[in-house]
């Protein structure tokens, strides 16, 4: 069993490019799937698939390399099961200046900081990208 499965997401990605694959495979959840469509939507990764196996499903993501280095400089949790962080609309999270993005669950579902900065809304703060 595990505790804390968006670390356990970020983590496996994290690996994979470290390990330079081309695909990571990782079970499915609602969360995880949103997070995937925004690191697609940005950039960070080429696709995504999503196989159904009768029970949890599968994510296949696969990997985006620039010039024979990751896409994904930096992949971080922020908040954790222990420790929850939340941020208001007026205080929301900045990564690199703008540069790159805060995902955060909002009331709205699960975006990122621009988008939650638009719509006027804060939520927790799940990771960081760039």
């Amino acid at each position: 069993m595990n505790t804390d499965p968006i670390a356990d997401y970020l983590t496996r990605i994290r690996n994979a490019q470290s390990a330079r694959h081309k695909v990571v495979e990782i079970p499915a959840s609602n969360i995880k799937k949103e997070i995937t469509k925004i690191l697609e939507d940005k950039g960070y990764i080429l696709s995504h698939k999503f196989e159904d196996d009768g029970k949890q499903g599968k994510i296949k993501i696969a990997l985006k390399y620039v010039n024979n280095s990751p896409a994904i400089k930096r992949i971080e949790r922020v908040s954790k099961p222990g420790l929850r962080k939340y941020a208001g609309a007026g205080k929301l999270p900045r990564v690199l200046n703008g540069l790159g993005i805060a995902i955060l669950s909002t009331s709205k579902g699960v975006i990122t900081d621009k988008e939650a900065r638009n719509e006027n809304v804060g939520g927790e703060v799940l990771c960081y990208v760039y």
